[in-house]
């Protein structure tokens, strides 16, 4: 009963090795190499039967060796980079394994060693020790290369895994990103809409909720609608306008398709912040936004410039130009696109400040 119970655990691949890695595939390899090798060494001797006999004496070996190299000298010796011990120890387990082959093989399946050798033995020479240890280390080395290879996947993986993850980390901070006292403000704008019993009131409360709903909800999918961000960051710029008086001047430009394109949620959003925080907020005279929306030939273009604080302003940006909005903008960029994909370019040129960004759409 509990051996069916383990035949069941085991072909559902809830018994995995050290690196998680179900032991039927390593039932399902030793057992191929098993046959290929009976069969090759068979057809060469004609005789299958001592073939079966020699290849599980041998098998038995190579798969003792390959498991002792992979789970302790290497753990051991190789990953604690003490390479000379882990030669010692490879070359005495060459040794111990050439004289328990040739004496197995003696005493239990025939006293004729080697046949398929230059000549039949009766005791270990030198050309047959250097071909089983050859033979030996081969399988070995076969082996540890897949096991290798294995580890390296895995690692690709868990690197992968982890990016997805601070990828997913950093999409929450940028949301948290748009400012507390942005809120703050615009519900004070709204409470005294409200005490002034201004007509406008209403379409603000609405404008913050779908901001809010976009926010909260919408940024959860790694992929979001081109026409949703676009129209989230419509909502921002108009709550944003109540702060200001005509001082301020945005001009959006949009053209292109962008009722079919799709990029990564937030991405836009943090570069209109940006242009008020380091732009509007902090320069005392005029003040000017302009951002253009295109997508073409698969591509999305964003450019937003903005005023820079001058000799009146309250701060020059130069000690924060891009902000933390910027950087993680960034950052996002590398984790989720190929760098063939996007091109985000920033610069000042005759007191402006200029964000300009390539995308591929979806």
């Amino acid at each position: 009963m509990k051996f069916n119970k383990y035949i069941q655990k085991l072909f559902r691949g809830n018994i995995t090795d050290p690196n998680g890695i179900n032991y039927l595939y390593h039932l399902l390899f030793w057992t191929i190499y098993f046959i290929f090798n009976t069969l090759r060494w068979g057809s060469y001797f004609d005789d299958y039967y001592y073939s079966l006999k020699t290849n599980i004496l041998s098998f038995t070996i190579h798969i003792s060796l390959a498991y002792f190299n992979i789970y302790f000298l290497m753990p051991r010796y190789i990953y604690t980079k003490r390479y000379f011990v882990y030669a010692l120890m490879v070359i005495l387990c060459l040794f111990l394994t050439l004289f328990l082959r040739f004496n197995l093989t003696y005493y239990l399946i025939s006293t004729e060693i080697w046949p398929e050798g230059p000549e039949i033995i009766d005791r270990i020479t030198l050309n047959y020790a250097i071909q089983m240890m050859l033979g030996e280390l081969y399988v070995m080395s076969f082996v540890t290369a897949i096991k290798i290879t294995i580890d390296r996947i895995q690692e690709n993986q868990r690197m992968h895994d982890l990016e997805k993850s601070q990828l997913q980390s950093e999409l929450k901070f940028l949301r948290s990103q748009i400012s507390p006292h942005f809120f703050f403000n615009t519900l004070n704008n709204i409470y005294s809409l409200a005490l002034e019993k201004s007509n406008k009131a209403p379409a603000v409360i609405l404008k913050l909720s779908e901001l809010m709903r976009y926010l909260l909800y919408s940024t959860l999918s790694p992929k979001q609608d081109l026409r949703r961000e676009i129209l989230c960051i419509q909502n921002y710029i108009e709550l944003e306008k109540i702060r200001f008086d005509d001082s301020l001047v945005i001009k959006m430009q949009i053209s292109g398709d962008i009722e079919h394109s799709e990029i990564a949620p937030m991405l836009l959003i943090p570069l209109v912040e940006n242009a008020f925080k380091h732009g509007a907020n902090k320069n005392l005279g005029n003040k000017e936004i302009n951002i253009e929306v295109t997508v073409a030939e698969g591509f999305l273009h964003f450019k937003i410039v903005n005023t820079m604080p001058g000799k009146y302003g309250l701060s020059h940006p130069d000690d924060e130009v891009g902000g933390i909005g910027l950087s993680n903008v960034k950052k996002r960029l590398e984790l989720g696109y190929p760098p063939k994909d996007y091109e985000l370019t920033i610069y000042e040129e005759n007191n402006m400040f200029y964000v300009l960004l390539k995308l591929k759409v979806q």
